[in-house]
């Protein structure tokens, strides 16, 4: 009997997006930039292949499909995704416009990919590679989508399994790089190759995360960032970049396959799970038992409708959703499905990959504020304050600008984020974090009080020794000098040793606060005898040991 005809892919779309954390940059008093990271991208001028991208709502290309992205969302999220509008924002005012800006690079044109030694080449259209940058927050996102028809279901899964790595797992025995292409290259408009991956080269990553205990990115990668620099890299730039997350990069698909009924449950395993096709076994052994209802989403998953046999599935770090070929609705890209997974799910999947991104740098800042602090050293001390009230007022403005539990009222978008979410454990993050903030302005401000009540200690201490002076003084002061019979000098001479002997007895005074404050307790409690009170005196004196 022969083997069936293989799940031929006639369309497959992929959009890898990979969240990091921008570092260093402006000075603390440069608010502006610190606010707004990409106006160090605008003033390379042409030095920088990145332009800002000038949305369809600014132009003249404005079609059905972007009115269908607006009106999925509510208002509040349309406010955040595309800002207020001609009439609300001020020439040049970031913080009324949008406060996601899009920059965007026209020099890379394909990208040829070999999965594994020995197999044929494939060669990926380059639909558009965006940088992503929100107003107020260090965090931008890489957005690289990837088409091509066509192919094996098969190789469909691998190219999306192997795809999207920053830098290689390992190596094998072959010195072959593991789970990432065996070569990667980026193309321009006329075929030629710009830049090659170099994840074969083993040395060069083992001496990287050596020397900087940090990995190395991919040249093929590095090249796509530039000029942004790898933080870890050594190199100069005016933009930063740190990994904040796995490695792999989260990813959407879209695959328009001949017969969807052919696919079967370990295909769909393999699907959201993204685990390619090197795992001969099956995917059942370790897929959890409710898969269905945790992973697809299958309201349209049936025999009839525009769209028969549509089926969204989702883990986190993937969506992806696949279709009949031959539904025009389906492959429709400006009122169908593919102008849905490029517009709305596109967008929903970017929110949520930003929320749990922009969390997990507020963690890592207030790490970082803790292993720079040392309570011996009062610069650090400031520091970790300044640092610690600027992440306070961050995520109080990451919380009301950019935390959205919900963002549509449309069914499967409402679904579709909420499962997103869920398998991102965002929530669970947002609670980590604000109660690792709450616990760190709980600290400053229980330190606040700590030193205000040891200042009311030291200043009710110089008070109550200073008044015994002052009796005395008072009494005496009559007669103690014939004021109006002594000559100016004298008096002038006479006033300032009287004023630094003051002096000196109060700083001295303020010196021996604590343990006067001390001894004045040990004084005012009647049943310490006097004989103890007696040595309490004698210890404002006594020398601790080091």
């Amino acid at each position: 009997m022969s083997a069936p005809a293989p799940i031929i892919v006639r369309h497959l779309r992929q959009s890898l997006l990979w969240p990091l954390r921008l570092v260093g940059g402006a000075a603390d008093d440069d608010a502006e930039r610190r606010q707004m990271p990409w106006r160090a991208l605008q003033e390379l001028g042409d030095a920088s292949p990145w332009r800002e991208h000038v949305d369809e709502y600014h132009g003249s290309g404005f079609h059905e499909r972007h009115y269908n992205e607006f009106v999925s969302f509510l208002p509040y999220v349309q406010r955040f995704l595309y800002g207020e509008g001609r009439s609300r924002q001020g020439a040049g005012d970031a913080a009324q416009g949008s406060p996601m800006r899009v920059f965007r690079r026209h020099d890379l044109a394909a990208l040829r990919v070999q999965l594994r030694p020995g197999e044929a080449q494939l060669l990926l259209r380059v639909e558009h590679v965006d940088l992503i940058f929100f107003f107020g927050v260090d965090i931008v996102l890489l957005n690289v989508e990837l088409s091509t028809d066509d192919l094996p279901l098969a190789q469909a899964r691998e190219l999306m399994y192997r795809s999207g790595r920053a830098y290689p797992a390992g190596w094998d025995a072959g010195g072959e790089p593991l789970h990432c292409p065996s070569s990667v290259a980026w193309l321009d408009a006329q075929g030629r190759e710009v830049v090659c991956s170099d994840a074969a080269d083993r040395a060069l990553f083992l001496t990287h995360v050596a020397e900087h205990r940090a990995p190395r990115i991919a040249a093929h990668w590095d090249y796509v960032m530039a000029p942004l620099v790898n933080h870890h890299s050594g190199r100069p730039g005016a933009l930063r970049y740190r990994q904040i997350e796995y490695y792999r990069m989260p990813m959407m698909a879209y695959l328009a396959v001949d017969e969807p009924s052919r696919l079967t449950r370990d295909d769909y395993l393999r699907l959201a799970l993204v685990t390619g096709s090197h795992d001969r076994a099956g995917c059942d052994a370790f897929a959890p038992a409710d898969f269905e209802q945790q992973y697809c989403y299958d309201r349209f998953w049936t025999d009839s409708g525009v769209a028969p046999r549509t089926r969204y599935l989702c883990s986190g770090l993937s969506l992806v959703v696949t279709g009949d070929a031959h539904s025009s609705y389906f492959r429709d890209a400006e009122r169908g499905a593919l102008a849905q997974f490029r517009h709305q799910h596109f967008l929903l999947f970017l929110i949520a990959h930003f929320q749990k991104a922009a969390l997990l740098m507020m963690s890592d800042q207030l790490a970082e504020a803790l292993m720079a602090l040392d309570v011996k050293r009062p610069d650090t001390v400031k520091r970790f304050k300044r640092q610690i009230r600027r992440n306070y007022v961050a995520f109080l403005s990451f919380t009301h600008r950019y935390w959205f539990h919900e963002i549509s009222e449309q069914a499967h978008v409402k679904a579709l984020f909420r499962m997103c979410t869920r398998h991102l454990g965002i929530d669970g993050v947002y609670a980590e974090v604000k109660e690792r903030i709450h616990d760190m302005s709980s600290y400053l401000d229980a330190d606040a009080l700590r030193r205000q009540a040891n200042t009311v200690v030291r200043l009710t201490v110089v008070t109550i020794f200073g008044l015994v002076g002052t009796i005395t003084a008072g009494l005496l002061g009559m007669s103690l000098l014939a004021g109006p019979n002594t000559p100016v000098l004298e008096r002038v001479l006479t006033f300032i040793g009287v004023l630094a002997a003051a002096a000196a007895l109060t700083i001295y005074t303020i010196v021996k606060s604590k343990r006067l404050s001390d001894f004045l307790d040990v004084v005012s409690d009647e049943r310490v005898g006097g004989w103890n009170k007696l040595r309490a005196l004698v210890a404002v004196w006594r020398r601790e040991p080091m």
